[in-house]
């Protein structure tokens, strides 16, 4: 059993997990072992045959704590969440904005404006630091197109065209790259 930053790992074949007060006992052969509160826990991952009382599972619900049960070796198997709240005037608000094309168009260029500039910045690094192991060439040459497509970012452009941009720049910049 070990606790790193604020995550449970059971690790001991047979233990058994219970809630006493505001505490999770971590019991192996009827011996209590580790008494922890529940307020300093995030989560609780348990492997292999580790087993917790309904009490428990509740108790970590009520105080967001996750639980996860895997296998001996680490196979994910379940997870046990509590009631997960959702705001929903916010989800009508992203629903009203994702129908607005010129906020949508507004919010791709700026993501496309930084994978772009992101690509660009890659691409020149490995001009620079590996000018002897590359094909500089094309390397520059998409670069170049980089350089263009970051120009016509400037402009106010449609989603549509948005979307052309990236599918036709930085897709032949990966070709290049993997070449």
């Amino acid at each position: 059993m070990k606790k790193y930053l604020n995550t449970l790992f059971i690790t001991t074949q047979g233990a058994y997990l219970s809630k006493e007060g505001e505490t999770v006992v971590v019991s192996v052969e009827k011996e209590n072992r580790l008494q922890v509160p529940i307020h300093t826990i995030g989560g609780i991952v348990c492997f292999g045959q580790v087993s917790m009382s309904l009490f428990l599972m509740g108790f970590c619900a009520e105080n967001n704590v996750a639980v996860s049960f895997l296998t001996e070796y680490g196979r994910f198997l379940a997870s046990v969440q509590g009631l997960v709240s959702g705001n929903v005037l916010l989800r009508r608000e992203q629903y009203r904005r994702a129908d607005d094309l010129v906020y949508s168009a507004r919010i791709a260029k700026s993501i496309l404006t930084g994978k772009i500039a992101n690509s660009r910045a890659v691409l020149q690094r490995t001009l620079r630091d590996h000018q002897d192991k590359i094909n500089t060439a094309a390397l520059e040459k998409a670069s170049v197109r980089l350089t263009c497509s970051l120009e016509q970012m400037q402009n106010d452009l449609p989603l549509d065209i948005l979307r052309g941009v990236e599918g036709s720049r930085l897709i032949p910049t990966l070709v290049f790259l993997m070449s």
